[in-house]
């Protein structure tokens, strides 16, 4: 090695100054990445420890048990909002009022057919006849929009108007309008037929 040194005219001195020079700058680059290492440990460490003390591990564990509950809480409202729909849709929701005078012999449309619907259109119907005799009320059971006995001329009246609640204007009145052209058209009676079954079931 002397040998190969000496040929290009650096002697046992030169070679212990080459390699001090070495060992200088290594040492310089070991202390910069020394340096760069504890740089980034310090930064780790304020990453992993929170404000409050708390460590990340512990943050991420509480996010995700907190986001459990929500998925939890989430199911539950949907279940909760599931059933509730299911009762509201069986409650009332429809109502159609016709007021009249059921044998023209007394004032102030006293006699009134009631149609009270849910929202498919089951429900009944509440007919109350005032007479000077007294008053007497029916009831009849409407299923899909359909009665299960004959209609008076009123109680088809008020089951077209509480089948039509809320139908005002717009593709709501449409709609509502397409659905009663596909049920079944109320079978009516007379006002005469009327009159004569009160009569005979009130004297």
């Amino acid at each position: 090695m002397t040998e190969i040194f000496g040929n290009i005219g650096m002697g046992t001195l030169g070679l212990l100054f080459l390699l001090l020079a070495l060992v200088v700058i290594l040492f310089i680059l070991l202390h910069a990445e020394s340096r760069k290492r504890q740089a980034l440990e310090e930064r780790l460490a304020r990453f992993m420890d929170g404000g409050d003390g708390m460590s990340l591990e512990d943050s991420i564990v509480k996010m995700f048990e907190e986001h459990d509950e929500l998925l939890k809480s989430q199911e539950d409202n949907r279940k909760d909002i599931s059933r509730l729909y299911n009762r509201i849709r069986t409650m009332i929701q429809k109502v159609g009022v016709v007021k009249y005078d059921a044998f023209n012999q007394m004032g102030g449309n006293l006699s009134s057919s009631i149609a009270l619907l849910d929202e498919d259109n089951n429900g009944f119907i509440i007919n109350t006849v005032q007479s000077v005799d007294g008053c007497y009320s029916y009831v009849k059971e409407i299923r899909d929009g359909n009665p299960d006995i004959d209609l008076g001329k009123e109680e088809a009246e008020a089951l077209e108007k509480a089948m039509n609640f809320g139908a005002s204007s717009g593709a709501g009145a449409a709609g509502e309008t397409g659905k009663a052209a596909g049920r079944k058209k109320p079978r009516t009676r007379d006002r005469d037929t009327i009159q004569l079954n009160v009569n005979r079931y009130g004297r």
